[in-house]
């Protein structure tokens, strides 16, 4: 299966989009390199702008141009977008309204060695606080293209969220992708898998092991994180009546409890979240961070038998 990191479908996505944008700016705090934003500076030098490792600076700037009529993509590793920049995203941009992305990468602890002090297992929650704030975490290459086509045709502020290593393709190029909407790529009996960014294909992958178990459950990739799609996630509880949430994300304030604060209100049914607990992230090998954290295919099938033993009571 081919294999994509958002980070460079992103870079790509911008080269495309600036051919037929004219009004794209992009600024980048000094990670070009990592964000893929050189690919932008290559191709569009007049209208790409490095802000130097000054992530607060960088977003007063994005602002700036965005109150000038740019639409503006601001990026850089999402720790330093929503931690070092938290108050000038809020009240600079949020506030205003303004058409200025975020698109920060390395989110999660997939960044791997860097460990906990360059893990971003908060900034979906910081990001979802923020009032006008759309925020969107695509699972491969070919929905952040889609999302980033939906992005500049849309107005107003976006996080859109990026990880750092290659991931799996799951959607054709003509895939139908909006934002606010839930995707559901296998349709449930007994539970639903509900996740979003990396997570996506370990949820499908874990779904085709239950099925050997003749256990079916369903997966939605909820790319879209806010505004989330209640409708569906109401319909899902219904036809379920049990959910799982999987995210490279802290539990608190992310995908699980975005699902829980719906799911509580309009539709009772079992929740079961799976992510980050309420820890820091470490060095370590990506993929042994995500075993460690309780992020594999095999904890998947587990906490769906928890789940059902939840649902019988």
């Amino acid at each position: 299966m081919e294999k994509v990191a958002t980070r460079d479908a992103y870079g790509k996505a911008l080269v495309k989009l600036g051919e037929d944008y004219p009004d794209i700016v992009v600024i980048d705090a000094d990670l070009s390199k990592s964000t893929k934003t050189s690919d932008f500076a290559k191709s569009f030098p007049e209208r790409f702008i490095n802000a130097g490792i000054a992530e607060q600076n960088m977003m007063g700037m994005a602002a700036g141009l965005a109150a000038c009529g740019k639409k503006v993509f601001a990026s850089t590793f999402a720790i330093f977008a929503t931690g070092r920049a938290f108050e000038q995203i809020r009240n600079s941009i949020a506030y205003s309204k303004l058409n200025v992305t975020i698109a920060a990468t390395h989110a999660g602890i997939t960044v791997g060695e860097d460990g906990g002090s360059h893990q971003s297992v908060e900034d979906i929650a910081l990001m979802r606080a923020i009032p006008n704030m759309k925020v969107l975490a695509p699972c491969d290459g070919a929905s952040v293209h889609k999302a980033m086509e939906l992005i500049c045709a849309d107005s107003g502020p976006f996080y859109l969220r990026l990880g750092r290593p290659a991931t799996p393709v799951i959607y054709e190029a003509d895939a139908d992708f909006q934002i606010g909407r839930g995707i559901v790529l296998r349709a449930g009996r007994d539970a639903t898998i509900i996740a979003c960014g990396i997570m996506v294909d370990h949820a499908l992958q874990a779904a085709r092991v239950l099925e050997s178990q003749d256990i079916i459950a369903g997966v939605v990739d909820m790319h879209t994180l806010k505004p989330i799609d209640e409708d569906l996630l109401v319909s899902c509880a219904k036809e379920t009546g049990a959910l799982l949430t999987v995210e490279e994300h802290s539990v608190i304030g992310g995908l699980g409890s975005a699902v829980c604060e719906t799911v509580c209100a309009k539709c009772p049914a079992p929740v079961l979240r799976m992510g980050i607990p309420d820890v820091f992230g470490q060095s370590g090998k990506p993929e042994a961070l995500l075993d460690y954290y309780g992020l594999t295919v095999d904890h998947i099938v587990s906490n769906i038998h928890k789940l059902l033993k939840l649902k019988r009571k």
